[in-house]
């Protein structure tokens, strides 16, 4: 479908939707890698113009991967809930950005039209988002999920503490956990990523933060970012797993290459839900990241937000109590700087909330890009202050296992601070059991891993 706009001489021609999508976008790496992205400022503002007078409705009818050729497609467009997409079908994508940063609407008013967008729709309206749009927005949406703690409650901020050892040890492993929970972390999830993917290890790091969590009755959950699949045949055979994990990606090519499919995650959904020790009803975990397509040469020559979005679509299908972007994990090739990884958190926090999943952020970089821990720290203020679930922490903010940055543990004290947020309730009441948390603030004991000896 061509896609024309009023704007002369500054490509006021489109040959499609997906054309439009990519050149709309703020610049990326990978759009550019992808050979996708606008060539200049002024066909980005001419695709930008395009798709502000765009409806809905022709975004529903133009999946970016028709549905006939992709189950990520499928699962999108048979989610929504075609009364609700009936009242907004004929509003441009400028009117549903009006309608979101408007001064009287708030989640309720959001959630009235959330089960009749695609993610389509919802990548359209980020690309006419400022970040400071993206920001007050995300402040409004409010979708918490429950496992064995609550999070993305108003007014509270949570973090997963990840204490991945490069030769899995476990004693390494529950040493770092000690200290992330020292400093009050760890509400979210005690997630731990493996070097060696084999039932052998998932099953003795579940074992090994199962045990502690039950030692010091610590009111939080456990997962092993190992496969799925390993999972599984983990939990089937025993294993105490709070929750299943596994990365995401927007097309069904993508999940191939990370050796899932729609009908294995919904095995694994169901298997979560009869043998997770967790008592639920959200017993999901995902990650995703933008990009993640490209470096699997399974985009379509599609851009790197929209595919992003997503992977969102395919997520809300298993009711999640844990989503995040590792914003900034994948590289330069995605995200070149600082500046684009800060855009693309943005992005990718709005779009998970907007979908009505739980939304967190791994706000990290590589060693190899053009950013530094300024720049994380100010996507970490930028993102508390809109409102996300929870971030991902390691210990002093550098994982030695997956040689990324990323916050600390000692992040989270800042942040609590600086916005007057608190852990989640159930998590914020043992704190104070441990002496750890008094008067909405860390004690002078934080810090201290002698605590849990």
């Amino acid at each position: 479908m061509a896609v024309k706009t009023t704007t002369p001489d500054a490509g006021d021609r489109f040959d499609s939707v997906v054309e439009v999508l990519a050149k709309a976008n703020e610049p990326k790496t990978g759009d550019e890698l992808a050979g996708i992205a606008a060539d200049s400022d002024a066909e980005r503002i001419a695709a930008k113009r395009a798709l502000a007078g765009m409806r809905l409705e022709t975004l529903r009818e133009n999946p970016v991967v028709p549905a006939d050729e992709d189950e990520v497609t499928q699962v999108i467009q048979e989610a929504v809930r075609e009364p609700i997409y009936e009242e907004i079908r004929e509003w441009t994508v400028a009117d549903l950005r009006e309608y979101l940063v408007a001064t009287g609407t708030g989640e309720r008013e959001i959630a009235a039209i959330r089960p009749g967008l695609t993610s389509e729709m919802i990548a359209a309206v980020t690309k006419l988002m400022s970040n400071l749009d993206l920001a007050l927005v995300t402040s409004r949406m409010e979708v918490p999920a429950r496992c064995n703690t609550t999070v993305g409650e108003r007014g509270t901020l949570s973090f997963r503490l990840q204490p991945n050892d490069p030769a899995d040890d476990v004693s390494n492993i529950i040493d770092a956990t000690r200290e992330g929970l020292s400093y009050g972390v760890g509400d979210a999830v005690i997630g731990v990523n493996p070097v060696q993917d084999s039932v052998e290890t998932t099953t003795r790091i579940l074992e090994a933060t199962h045990e502690f969590i039950e030692e010091w009755a610590v009111p939080t959950q456990n997962c092993c970012l190992s496969h799925v699949t390993t999972q599984m045949d983990a939990i089937r055979e025993g294993a105490p797993a709070d929750l299943v994990f596994q990365s995401l990606a927007g097309t069904e090519a993508g999940n191939d290459e990370f050796g899932v499919d729609v009908d294995l995650l919904d095995e694994a959904h169901d298997l979560a839900g009869r043998r997770c020790v967790s008592s639920g009803p959200n017993v999901m975990y995902f990650e995703t990241g933008q990009g993640a397509e490209l470096s699997g040469d399974a985009h379509h020559g599609v851009d790197q937000l929209t595919l992003e979005a997503r992977c969102y679509g395919l997520a809300r299908r298993y009711d999640p109590f844990l989503v995040n972007t590792v914003v900034g994990f994948i590289g330069p090739e995605y995200l070149y700087d600082g500046r684009q990884v800060i855009r693309a958190g943005l992005e990718d926090v709005f779009m998970g909330q907007l979908h009505g999943i739980p939304m967190g952020i791994d706000a990290c970089y590589t060693n190899h890009m053009g950013a530094d821990q300024n720049d994380i720290e100010n996507l970490a203020v930028l993102l508390a202050a809109a409102g996300t679930n929870y971030f991902i922490t390691v210990p002093m903010g550098d994982d030695v296992m997956l040689n990324y940055q990323s916050n600390s543990y000692h992040d989270a004290a800042a942040l609590w601070e600086l916005f007057d947020l608190e852990p989640a309730p159930a998590f914020r009441e043992w704190l104070a059991e441990m002496d750890l948390w008094r008067d909405g603030r860390l004690t002078e004991r934080a810090g201290d891993p002698t605590i849990f000896t």
